[in-house]
């Protein structure tokens, strides 16, 4: 164990950015070889998924409390609207003759290596047996890879003791090593906690909920969704991300635990299909097939649910856009305007979302215990004056983090009460959180600049698998920071380019107790006006594609 942990924070080391010296990648963007965005499986039957009418009630505070959201059947309507509202298209974008589209769920380079996989009961609006499916987003289609009987799903839901489906979520890291080499496994990583929270805020307003099956090995994973009985093309497998069951708001699993006789039992279905090529060529990156050796999970005990901040309040509808139409008006902030002031009653509420409270989407899937603290730049938050700040996401970790950090840092509390919100150090620091985020402009532009860092040497040593967890919990984070701040008017950005150790640096990090994962800005966008926006499936309907 302890050496395998090694593995995996020298994985974390050399695939740091610092200045002159950036994590290995191609360092160019070989254009005849970029992979596909949407993978496809030839031979496997496509089940047209229809779009929503009409959107699901409920406000923004409804994407999080699930109050006020009808809980609706299981049918191929309502997994329709589901996966919609999470992983399906949400624009084209286009500019000078190309046209590219974008997505409910961010990605890192809209390279978008996640893939989603179902396995569903039967169901009755279509009367087709259940069956493991692939969730296609270019054509809002699932592709049928599978039977299964209506015993199994029977075992399955003794078991655990509530109707539902399954949910998986998967990587295939050659979509990001194609541009950024070495450091897409950290991407790829961040990309299924976006899509997890993706899921978890479209489940609410179905009036369903997203629970861990956290136990479940990454061979049990494989099984299930018939990846060792695919077969892929060189270097552009899938590998195992979380596994979720949805089911109604209103009931609990009784277990999260599938039995290896379940798992068992989905291994004697027979799957059809092959995946068709992403890309003419490979590039191989040794280090991030390593490091996905090194963090595969086994069969373990259920991961806990994060503990409640005590400081969480309750999230308010601030808006009069519907929680569904938020959702689908999400974009990353390409500009920032570097003049414009936040309130800081904007900051408190899009930060009170990141808190983990009992009950609540999305930190109620149970993906483990809260690792993941805000180090906040405030550049522009009108009656907050300009500095350093941290947000303590853990009530418990706070002394953990007084002395890891800076000595000198001020600890004073800034959120009047209203969230675990401390100033550290006075000052205007946009130039440092500019250059800290590789030079890009956003990150000083925006109102706030943000960093996500996690407890990290200790978490690994206990558990090497773990780090994507890190990663996952950090996706999620972002996904509500992003929501929190389309809310409001505001625009956010992902920002997975930072030099690691300059920041360690300038917040007293010298040890890997704590690691800097993501970084995040959040201000009001300058829209580049020359760009295009298409509807999101305009596509289909122009050219008549049924796939």
């Amino acid at each position: 164990m302890v050496k395998t942990a090694e593995g995996v924070i020298r994985y974390h080391e050399r695939t740091k950015h610092r200045p002159g010296r950036y994590a290995k990648s191609p360092g160019f963007l070989d254009w005849e070889n970029q992979p596909q965005p949407f993978r496809c499986f030839k031979g496997s039957p496509a089940i047209k998924l229809p779009f929503l009418k009409k959107d699901p009630a409920g406000d923004f505070s409804s994407l999080f409390s699930r109050k006020g959201c009808q809980t609706r059947p299981f049918n191929l309507e309502n997994i329709g609207a589901f996966l919609e509202l999470s992983l399906g298209l949400s624009a084209w974008k286009s500019y000078m003759g190309e046209s590219w589209p974008l997505r409910m769920n961010p990605s890192s380079g809209n390279l978008h290596a996640e893939e989603c996989y179902l396995a569903l009961p039967p169901l009755t609006d279509d009367g087709s047996m259940g069956g493991i499916f692939h969730y296609n987003p270019f054509y809002h289609h699932l592709e049928k890879r599978a039977e299964s009987g209506e015993d199994l799903w029977d075992e399955i839901k003794k078991t655990l003791g509530t109707n539902g489906f399954l949910a998986g979520l998967a990587s295939v890291f050659w979509r990001e090593e194609w541009k950024y080499g070495e450091r897409a496994f950290r991407y790829s990583n961040l990309d299924l906690g976006h899509g997890a929270a993706c899921m978890s805020f479209s489940a609410a307003l179905l009036g369903w909920k997203l629970t861990s099956l956290s136990a479940l090995s990454d061979d049990g994973f494989e099984k299930i969704f018939g990846f060792d009985r695919t077969r892929w093309v060189e270097g552009e497998r899938d590998f195992p991300g979380p596994l979720f069951l949805v089911h109604p708001k209103e009931k609990k699993p009784e277990s999260k635990i599938l039995s290896a006789d379940i798992i068992e039992r989905f291994k004697e279905i027979t799957f059809t299909g092959e995946p068709e090529p992403l890309s003419k060529d490979h590039v191989d990156w040794p280090a991030v097939k390593e490091v996905s050796m090194l963090t595969a999970k086994p069969s373990t005990q259920p991961l806990p649910c994060p503990r409640p901040c005590e400081d969480a309040q309750n999230i308010k509808e601030e808006t009069d856009a519907s929680g569904a139409e938020i959702i689908r008006r999400r974009r990353s902030g390409q500009a920032y305007d570097g003049a414009t002031s936040v309130p800081k009653e904007d900051l408190f509420a899009i930060l009170d979302g990141t808190l983990p409270r009992s009950g609540f989407a999305p930190f109620d899937m149970c993906l483990g215990e809260t690792a993941v603290h805000l180090v906040i730049f405030v550049h522009r938050v009108a009656g907050l004056k300009p500095g350093l700040y941290i947000l303590v996401r853990d009530n418990k970790g706070i002394e953990r983090l007084k002395q890891d950090l800076h000595g000198d840092f001020l600890w004073s509390g800034a959120g009047e009460k209203k969230i675990p919100l401390y100033l550290l150090k006075d000052g205007l620091f946009a130039g440092e959180a500019r250059f800290i985020c590789c030079n890009q402009d956003i990150a000083g532009d925006g109102a706030v600049c943000l960093a996500m860092i996690a407890r990290f040497r200790e978490v690994i040593e206990k558990a090497p698998w773990l780090y994507r967890h890190l990663h996952w919990e950090a996706g999620v984070t972002g996904q509500a920071l992003y929501l929190g701040a389309e809310a409001r008017g505001l625009r956010a950005t992902g920002i997975g380019c930072f030099h690691d150790d300059i920041f360690h640096e300038f917040v007293g990090l010298n040890k890997n107790t704590f690691q800097s994962l993501y970084h995040f800005t959040i201000g009001t966008p300058v829209e580049d006006r020359r760009i295009t926006t298409l509807a999101a499936y305009h596509h289909l309907k122009e050219s008549g594609l049924t796939r």
